[in-house]
């Protein structure tokens, strides 16, 4: 099933919610200055345009602080790459995640420490994936 555009999000958007995932929240003058230092107005719109988008795609939402508001991600980091790598697998791979995994591997080399956490996460899943009962 095809994504809409709507679930996801663009490489600016991506940009504003990167500033979020690190500072944890952030006014749209400390985006603006994360993003562009140095920058004008015309920079301080477009954060407010492109936070305005984010909260209407429920990527982002906003608490009044003192005279001034605060904004949070609602999507973490974590989440968004699971939903754009399912999004390509959909559409690349008709909804498989190995062809995917298996050639994100083949393109960039594992380091050894990463060979162990791989195939830790993956005895962790084939435990979990057994049928209750079944003993191997």
């Amino acid at each position: 099933m095809a994504r809409r555009a709507a679930d996801d999000v663009t490489d600016t958007e991506l940009a504003i919610l990167q500033v979020l995932w690190e500072r944890g929240d952030a006014t749209r003058r400390q985006i603006t200055d994360a993003l562009y230092p140095g920058g004008g107005e015309a920079h301080y719109a477009t954060v407010q345009n492109l936070l305005g988008r984010l909260e209407r795609k429920g990527f982002v939402r906003h608490e009044r602080g003192e005279n001034v508001l605060v904004f949070t991600a609602t999507v973490g980091r974590d989440e968004l790459i699971r939903r754009r790598l399912q999004g390509l697998a959909d559409q690349l791979c008709g909804g498989a995640l190995a062809p995917l995994v298996m050639n994100l591997v083949r393109s960039q080399p594992l380091t050894p420490a990463e060979v162990d956490e791989l195939s830790a996460f993956l005895r962790e899943q084939r435990r979990r994936s057994k049928p209750s009962g079944h003993r191997g």
